[in-house]
């Protein structure tokens, strides 16, 4: 459980594959400094997974070829895990984080059932009672451009399309890498947010 003694701010992203999950969350890590660090529910999984299936883990968090051979399988038995406890990842990722740091951006939130977890973990804990859950996104021509290619049984799968439909995200986060851009205003609507509890 997160430290009692400072009021923690809590930023949940989410989004598509390519949209720019991890960058946003590397730039807003750059701007906070030593206040904050960054939670990713897939390393807790790829951890498990790596373990029980004889697999190199460090080979799992890299954006090579190696992962894309086991996506399928790794998001098929990560539902498996999740239908036992639906935070599983998300409490291991949190028991897992430096509990020193003021502000946790969270990379890669999938799942509604994600969302509910960090809006309990910030309802019951009093030092944890500030959230933020951005959604980022990009063009399907942006992402392809990336390396996106679309994969049945991954991009069809609950893992990518959960929270299409999700209307409450506090912020939404525009990634194309042009004019149409809201990444510097998101950036500085979190930063905003973040003040209060760094200064606290």
């Amino acid at each position: 459980m997160a430290d009692q003694s400072c009021e923690r701010i809590v930023i949940v992203l989410s989004g598509k594959r390519k949209s720019g999950k991890d960058y946003f969350a590397d730039l807003l890590q750059e701007r906070l400094g030593s206040h904050a660090c960054i939670l990713r529910l897939s390393g807790p999984l790829k951890r498990a997974y790596a373990e029980e299936h004889g697999l190199d883990y460090d080979r799992l968090l890299d954006a090579s070829g190696y992962k894309e051979q086991y996506r399928s399988d790794m998001i098929k038995w990560g539902e498996a895990r999740r239908e036992q406890e639906p935070g599983f990842f998300c409490r291991l990722a949190t028991e897992q984080a430096d509990q020193s740091r003021r502000v946790w951006i969270v990379s890669d939130a999938r799942r509604r059932t994600d969302l509910a977890w960090f809006s309990g973990m910030c309802f019951d804990a009093p030092a944890l009672r500030r959230k933020v859950f951005v959604r980022v996104e990009a063009s399907q021509e942006v992402r392809a451009r990336r390396g996106w290619v679309f994969t049945h049984g991954v991009d069809d799968a609950e893992s990518e399309c959960d929270l299409d439909a999700y209307g409450e995200f506090d912020l939404t986060v525009v990634n194309n890498g042009n004019a149409s851009d809201t990444v510097d205003a998101g950036l500085q609507a979190i930063m905003d947010k973040c003040l209060g509890a760094i200064n606290s």
